[in-house]
């Protein structure tokens, strides 16, 4: 029987051999820099793939119409529609426009829950990217009472 010290021992061991070998780290810094650096919600599509979106019904964004703390404001996004790749959230206001992604597959139910930082109030976007990059959104205006990044 291990005690927890080794338990803890064995398993950095373990961390460190992935780490060593680079199946860790390609996990852990896949990430669309373009995306997280746009300023607006038509470049984070672009950087993903997609093109001009189009506002449709078959995406929903649900969100609070009044934040009283910008720090945490829960989202759902969900998506009825068929081929989507990714589902993005953004805020149009914020200094990075790109809140969230969620990569997208027939095993996986299109829908997710988050939370987002919000500086004032803003549009929010649900944007579902499809495998042939169409893009299309839902929208919803969220106000802010307590702002979220330094405000």
């Amino acid at each position: 029987m291990q005690n927890r010290r080794e338990t803890l021992k064995q398993s950095l061991a373990v961390a460190g051999l992935l780490g060593a070998t680079g199946l860790f780290p390609q996990f852990a810094w896949a990430f669309n820099k373009p995306a997280f650096d746009a300023k607006s919600v038509a470049d984070a599509v672009k950087a993903y793939g997609g093109g001009a979106p189009v506002e449709s019904k078959d995406v929903t964004l649900t969100a609070p119409d009044i934040a009283e703390n910008g720090a945490v404001v829960p989202m759902t996004v969900a998506t009825s529609m068929a081929g989507v790749k990714h589902l993005l959230v953004l805020v149009e206001k914020n200094p990075s426009a790109l809140v969230a992604k969620f990569d997208v597959t027939d095993a996986v139910e299109p829908n997710f829950g988050t939370r987002a930082k919000m500086g004032q109030s803003s549009d929010v976007y649900a944007v579902a990217i499809t495998n042939d990059g169409k893009a299309f959104y839902a929208k919803k205006e969220v106000k802010v009472t307590l702002g979220g990044c330094g405000g």
